[in-house]
């Protein structure tokens, strides 16, 4: 069987270890030549990014990155950035420490150095994300992918469960989008099962309540690279669609947020992409991939219902219009406006996944919920960039 497809391949450097962060950092700041080092820190990443102010030429420190890059925020930060003269921008955290950095480089053109406390990805992507009157907006640009990336298992040994566990599936999320991705290919499908692999490895060590050891800290960072890495090269599917969409509008958090939707859109695509399923059916070590990923979420009690974390009743109209809106033309299963609400109203009440498989059977719910979707007025906006696929 002849293949056909083209692949870009993103170039960084990629240090793994344990209390590695000082000196790999170091030896990175002095590579690049720093010598005026911005300092952008998530709250929880104080002591890390402490160590690290100890032995670094740092011009400018921010603390407390807030999730989805609030415009307000970048403009504060480019301000600092600006007055201290960067030239380079360290970021230490999760994704909304290193996604404020890649707001600020995609203005001053900086480079960057992300240091993950927690296994969301961005730290290997080349995109980026505003968050302005509601609405997140989203671009691709090279200059965002950070030039280095050091993962210091130490780091995240001490990650709360419950936060390792929703950052757990949004790693896992990323494989699995990048199966039915814009740019989809066997590189990334490759790279996205080997993921799979070391996430689970990495949860299941989380759910026997061994997470403090090197050996799953690892498999979870190693996961979380490889995923990032692949949904940098494929894009964003329907799945990160939807979260953007939930998270810019209605202030949702990144990660439950991906941990709750990602059965759902598992679900509703399986029928119509029967090869990636056997993909990740395989990888999880299973029969079925729907299954499996219930049990995974079961072992670590992954958060299960969109209502537990901020989402509204009343605003599932809205929601499902947006989603409608988003819906790549990649995806493998067409979306009508009833899937659309049968999707937003599972995902917020925490129903069986397995029933948006099938045909749609409105109810009531339903019915009423779609009736709201064309009375709802557009209240979208945009930011200027070049917009992901």
């Amino acid at each position: 069987m002849t293949m056909s497809f083209s692949h870009h391949t993103l170039g960084q450097r990629v240090h793994f270890g344990t209390g590695n962060l000082t000196a790999d950092v170091r030896s990175e700041t002095k590579r690049m030549g720093a010598q005026q080092i911005l300092l952008i820190a998530s709250g929880s990443a104080e002591v890390a990014a402490d160590a690290l102010h100890a032995t670094l030429r740092i011009a400018h420190r921010l603390d407390g990155a807030r999730q989805h890059v609030p415009v307000e925020d970048v403009e504060r930060a480019c301000d600092a950035a600006t007055q201290a003269q960067a030239d380079l921008i360290l970021c230490v955290g999760g994704g909304s420490a290193i996604g404020l950095g890649k707001a600020v480089a995609l203005k001053t053109r900086a480079p960057i150095i992300a240091v993950p406390t927690t296994y969301a990805g961005s730290e290997a992507t080349n995109i980026w994300g505003v968050t302005e009157a509601g609405v997140k907006a989203t671009g691709t640009d090279d200059v965002v992918l950070p030039r280095s990336v050091v993962y210091d298992v130490e780091l995240v040994r001490d990650l709360p469960a419950e936060l390792a566990s929703a950052s757990g599936m949004n790693a896992l999320a990323h494989c699995i989008d990048s199966f039915w991705a814009p740019r989809a290919d066997p590189l990334n499908s490759l790279w996205s099962a080997e993921a799979i692999r070391a996430l689970n490895r990495g949860m299941a060590q989380l759910a026997e309540g061994s997470i403090h050891s090197p050996e799953g800290s690892q498999q979870l960072q190693y996961g979380a690279y490889l995923a990032a890495t692949a949904f940098a090269s494929a894009g964003s599917g329907l799945h990160h669609k939807i979260c953007h969409v939930l998270g810019g509008s209605f202030g949702l958090p990144h990660a439950q947020t991906h941990a709750v939707m990602l059965p759902y859109v598992l679900a509703f695509n399986l029928p119509s992409a029967p090869e990636a399923g056997e993909r990740i059916a395989a990888a999880l070590g299973v029969a079925d991939p729907t299954a499996g990923l219930e049990r995974l979420r079961s072992r670590v009690d992954s958060p299960r219902a969109l209502r537990e974390h901020g989402l509204k009743e009343a605003d599932l109209g809205r929601a499902a219009e947006l989603i409608l809106g988003v819906v790549p033309a990649s995806n493998p299963r067409a979306m009508t406006p009833d899937d659309a609400v049968r999707l937003i109203r599972a995902a917020w009440a925490g129903d069986d996944p397995a029933t948006l498989a099938g045909p749609s059977q409105r109810d009531d719910d339903a019915r009423s919920l779609q009736s709201q979707i064309n009375s709802v007025p557009d209240r979208s906006s945009h930011l200027h960039g070049r917009a992901s696929s």
